[in-house]
């Protein structure tokens, strides 16, 4: 994987947040994605809720699998750790770092791909451990890396721009968090920023594992029409609780709605995509709420967005576990290792 190093530029009177940190403080590598490509939308969205919220930002952990999605980590906060582990291992490596150290802020950049195959088991206990962390999906429907195979969660009649159709039902993350009790899940768009930045801020100060789904349409491998995952297709079935923009490699294509409202939106290549934004009103905190909404949105052929339910009154991982608060590499030797007597005294209770 090559990055490029991204110009560090000043401007005069920049406005600044509470740490006195400007909005390219939070910025990284030039990404080497495709022009146009949603993830650099979510990368800079992911900065901007960082900015927003004055975290510092070495400070943060930022941890992914592998594939196009899982490059975003290399594109924001340059003076954060950041870990590209194997492909669909970024939930176990996320929850030991958690487990030694609580004291910093964890999100996870993942795609359909390493989440929803390869790593699915992994996901999964990451939500049912809830894990103080917020878990980026960039969901595009194809393994856009190894150049457009369809993902698990590529929906039934999706064409691939070579292929047949995709006959086999899909994944949808959203559903599956809700089913195993996931504390914090919301539905983005990488084209409508105004909506995805809010719920990234409110997704990072959870206490508890957050997931935010985010459609972002690939534009090489899955923009064309036919394809459930296109901005065409995304705009013209989005139902407003987000909003949304296309950024191609030439021009930006941006549109606003209200809560409430399906925008359909044609892409530059014909095809049409329908987002929903949640009405005013929706209590996120009614699960079988969030799980009747989706399965209408569902019928409807809808892409719902927005912060669709949050459960705070879970203990996270860290709590339930009764763990030192302490981060682990500032906790006394002889409180580590108190010997083998006090050892034998704990297996005691075990037996």
């Amino acid at each position: 994987m090559t990055s490029f190093v991204k110009p560090i530029i000043r401007r005069k009177n920049e406005p600044t947040n509470d740490l006195g940190l400007v909005r390219s403080d939070y910025d990284g590598a030039m990404s080497t994605l495709c022009a146009g490509c949603g993830h650099d939308s979510v990368t800079a969205s992911m900065a901007r809720a960082f900015f927003d919220l004055s975290i510092e930002p070495h400070r943060a952990v930022k941890v992914s699998g592998i594939g196009c999605s899982s490059k975003t980590t290399a594109y924001f906060l340059r003076e954060a750790h950041g870990n590209n582990t194997v492909h669909g291992r970024m939930p176990s490596v996320a929850t030991g770092a958690a487990a030694a150290n609580s004291q910093l802020t964890y999100i996870g950049v993942s795609g359909d791909g390493d989440s929803l195959s390869i790593g699915l088991g992994q996901f999964v206990h990451a939500m049912r451990r809830n894990v103080n962390m917020l878990y980026v999906l960039e969901n595009n429907g194809v393994y856009g890396l190894t150049k457009g195979q369809f993902s698990a969660s590529a929906d039934v009649g999706s064409t691939a721009k070579k292929g047949l159709p995709n006959e086999m039902p899909p994944i949808d993350p959203v559903s599956l968090a809700l089913s195993v009790g996931a504390t914090f899940v919301a539905r983005g768009f990488s084209g409508d920023r105004e909506q995805l930045v809010p719920l990234i801020k409110a997704g990072l100060k959870h206490k508890g594992f957050g997931l935010i789904d985010v459609i972002s349409p690939c534009v090489s491998f899955n923009d064309h029409k036919g394809s459930t995952k296109s901005y065409a297709h995304t705009y013209k079935y989005f139902h407003k609780a987000v909003h949304a923009d296309f950024v191609p490699p030439s021009e930006a294509i941006k549109v606003c709605y209200d809560a409430g409202e399906i925008m359909p939106v044609e892409l530059h290549d014909g095809g049409i995509i329908r987002l929903r934004k949640l009405e005013k009103g929706f209590d996120p905190r009614n699960l079988a709420a969030a799980t009747s909404r989706l399965a209408e949105a569902r019928s409807n052929n809808e892409i719902l967005t927005g912060l669709l339910h949050i459960d705070e009154t879970q203990a996270d991982m860290h709590a339930m576990n009764r763990m030192e608060d302490r981060p682990l590499n500032e906790i006394p030797y002889a409180e580590l290792n108190p010997g083998s007597t006090k050892l034998a005294e704990l297996q005691k209770g075990f037996r």
